[in-house]
């Protein structure tokens, strides 16, 4: 076996192996050889190579998305590393722990004008858990071991991204048969803050005394909660479980469909005023519903409490406490307290679900061809037990409102919320996912990352369904000035691009739809076995969507 003769490369190598980081995303470079040729020669690693940065970051997001375990990202140096910075941010808010490698200049050699060279230290300062500038001397090793034991055991116990810059002086490809140097290596510390004995009182006694109480899910791993504290929330009648396509926790007494129920009351004080929750308990990530939050921004609980091992956010402006653990570890300890409180809070809106479910099933049957109509049709076709990867923007809110197949496990990254990275996320994810994966995605969110299918590891019963309405659609939604050349250059970005060539170039099988009939006929068969990955692209009609979206929460009124 060989090994790079750099002794800081050495260290990186053992600690990375002695703390189970095994997936290893590698660009291509020549200042990170001794990193490449570490990682690649060692059969511990499962290395990746993928040469566009961006992707290759969002590729590595989706793997430790699925695994929940670290992925390291190494790359040369230069602007390498900022193309790293769209995954960084997104698994800064997503609670995704990424591990970046990047290979620099010595200190001696930044800013005198040679080539590839940029300020690379903290280059992530504002969303990054932990930066580690290492040093290029050998007298420097024990205290750069110290600082990649601190990063790489964040990146384990706080779920989050960390960077770890390496400085390397030439010569850059030298060899040795063994390692010269043997690190020490600390474990991470795992604990959970204790909870506050007053302000666990506090929360059970409010629990206990109040009739209309709102639990609010946002972002959740499949099976995260426990099933018999589902069941305990599901079975509450003071309790309104209000969920997400991402929150990954189906029930009969939940209520997926939130704008569904606050959209057609919102502009009526006395009918919503009763959904008016006196305590709200939140968990899981962030919120994709706007409704939601302008809801209880105006109607604010007098106690609104958060369950996070890491952060609460006040999204509502009226967070009371935040609950510093593990969500399950929490209603372990408060649920032996908590007591079902009579009510008739839940069924009245259930009532109110039941009767929305109606009017949604009669507005799909009398739209004409559209974007509602084709994402209607797209979510019932999703084979069950699979993954389901969706884009930003309008594919991640028209998700909301149809009720998805509960044996689905969704994703979205819904940290910032951008259209980058989707294409390159699903590759990533679909590699650690045992069962299948299809990615729905928009025109736009696909071409943006289209270099995410630029890759070897493209799994056969891959699947990518577009929905191309030649735009930017979300933007008709708005608020503002629709229909003129302004608006489609600046905005909608309009354009008449397709999937075909690209499908062409890389692989995939590729069948386009421009009707309701044509798409059932593409469907029937679209998820069949094949030697190739498949894409489905579905032209919609660009000027309707808008009016049959708006039109719908109307009807539903």
């Amino acid at each position: 076996m060989i090994y790079p003769k750099k002794p800081l490369a050495q260290t990186i190598l053992q600690l990375c192996k002695a703390k189970n980081i095994k997936n290893i995303i590698i660009s291509p470079g020549s200042r990170n050889a001794p990193l490449t040729i570490g990682f690649s020669n060692d059969d511990f690693f499962n290395c990746f190579s993928i040469v566009d940065e961006r992707s290759a970051a969002f590729f590595g997001m989706g793997i430790a998305q699925q695994t929940k375990q670290p992925v390291a990202l190494v790359c040369s140096s230069g602007s390498a590393l900022l193309n790293y910075y769209p995954a960084i941010s997104e698994a800064f808010y997503s609670d995704i722990p990424l591990v970046v490698i990047s290979a620099d200049r010595p200190k001696d050699k930044i800013d005198i004008g040679d080539g590839q060279t940029i300020r690379q230290e903290n280059v992530y300062a504002n969303h990054i858990l932990y930066s580690a500038n290492l040093e290029g001397g050998v007298e420097d090793q024990d205290l750069n071991a110290e600082e990649i034991n601190k990063a790489l055991n964040v990146a384990l116990t706080d779920n989050g991204p960390v960077h770890i810059n390496v400085p390397f002086e030439e010569p850059l490809y030298e060899l040795v048969e063994a390692y010269s140097t043997t690190p020490k290596v600390v474990a991470p510390e795992n604990y959970e803050q204790p909870l506050s004995e007053v302000v666990l009182e506090h929360f059970i006694r409010a629990w206990n005394h109040t009739t209309k109480k709102m639990v609010l899910v946002g972002v959740l791993a499949p099976n995260s909660l426990e099933e018999k504290f589902v069941k305990f929330l599901a079975n509450d009648p003071s309790v309104l479980v209000f969920t997400e396509t991402t929150s990954n926790l189906p029930h009969d007494n939940f209520f997926p469909g939130i704008d569904k129920i606050i959209a057609p009351l919102e502009k009526d004080v006395e009918k919503i005023a009763p959904l008016q929750p006196e305590l709200l308990l939140t968990f899981g990530g962030m919120v994709v519903s706007k409704k939601i939050k302008a809801f209880l921004r105006k109607f604010q609980p007098q106690h609104h409490y958060h369950v996070d091992p890491k952060k609460a956010y006040d999204t509502y402006f009226c967070l009371t406490n935040h609950f510093k653990m593990n969500l399950n570890s929490f209603f372990k300890k408060v649920l032996p307290e908590l007591e079902t409180v009579e009510s008739t809070y839940r069924d009245t809106w259930l009532a109110v679900q039941e009767k929305r479910e109606e009017k949604h099933e009669e507005y799909v049957n009398q739209i004409p061809y559209s974007d509602f109509k084709v994402y209607s049709t797209i979510f019932k076709a999703i084979p069950a037990n699979s993954q389901l990867q969706l884009s930003n923007s309008s594919t991640i809110r028209y998700s909301k409102l149809f009720n998805l197949n509960p044996t689905l496990s969704v994703f979205c990254n819904r940290g910032t919320s951008g259209i980058d990275g989707s294409v390159s996320t699903s590759m990533g994810a679909a590699i650690a996912h045992k069962t299948r994966t299809t990615l729905v995605t928009g025109d736009l969110s696909f071409l943006y990352d289209s270099n995410g299918l630029w890759n070897n590891y493209i799994r056969n019963d891959f699947r990518i369904i577009i929905v191309n309405n030649e735009g930017g659609g979300i933007f008709r939604i708005l608020p503002g000035p629709k229909n003129t050349d302004y608006f489609d250059r600046f905005f909608e970005t309009k354009h008449h691009h397709t999937a075909q060539h690209l499908s062409k170039m890389y692989g995939f099988d590729y069948v386009k739809t421009t009707s309701m009939k044509e798409l059932e006929i593409a469907l029937a068969s679209f998820f069949d076995s094949s030697t190739n990955p498949k894409i489905l692209e579905i032209f919609t009609p660009r000027t309707v969507n808008d009016e049959i979206l708006l039109n719908y929460f109307k009807f539903l009124a």
